[in-house]
């Protein structure tokens, strides 16, 4: 098994006990985050607020958040963090939500399912599409030319890079 085999198997090891600690957020929290005009994306620094239909968003223990205009973006911080908000660990944050393609709704982003590869983008070009539930995700493949239908643990740098050519 090559280097980047083992590094990807570590990565996603830790991503799973990552995502175990933040199943505990408190399903209260989602949906009820207001962003504010003057929000930018840890990521790219766009302002989050022009973007209402990609919001996504991570809480934190502490009370504190950070928005993002894409799940695209939010995943980039998820898997590094100490590069978007170094003064923050995994093991803070309380909960994470993205937008339903379909409803528009704040929805866990634990529980959520992402297609890949489809025919909508996102303010940032190419993007994760998260929906309620795995039927609405094969709907949504098949109205958009979707390629992959994933959950949040099997998310990883390269699906990332692969949405950023």
């Amino acid at each position: 098994m090559n280097k980047h085999k083992v590094y990807e198997k570590i990565l996603l090891a830790g991503v799973v006990a990552c995502l175990l600690i933040v199943s505990t957020a408190n399903a209260e929290t989602i949906g009820k985050l207001k962003v504010k005009a003057s929000d930018k994306c840890p990521v790219c620094g766009m302002f989050v607020a022009k973007y209402p239909d990609f919001l996504a968003y991570m809480t934190f223990k502490d009370g504190s958040y950070a928005a993002f205009d894409g799940v695209k973006d939010m995943m980039k911080c998820y898997l590094d963090m100490a590069r978007y908000l170094p003064a923050k660990k995994k093991s803070d944050i309380s909960a994470m939500a993205v937008t339903d393609y379909y409803s528009m709704r704040m929805i866990d982003a634990l529980k959520a399912s992402y297609i890949t590869g489809s025919d909508v983008l996102g303010p940032m070009g190419h993007e994760l599409i998260p929906h309620e539930s795995d039927q609405k995700a094969k709907e949504f493949m098949q109205d958009h030319l979707g390629k992959k239908l994933l959950k949040l643990p099997q998310i990883s740098p390269a699906i990332l890079k692969e949405l950023d050519p």
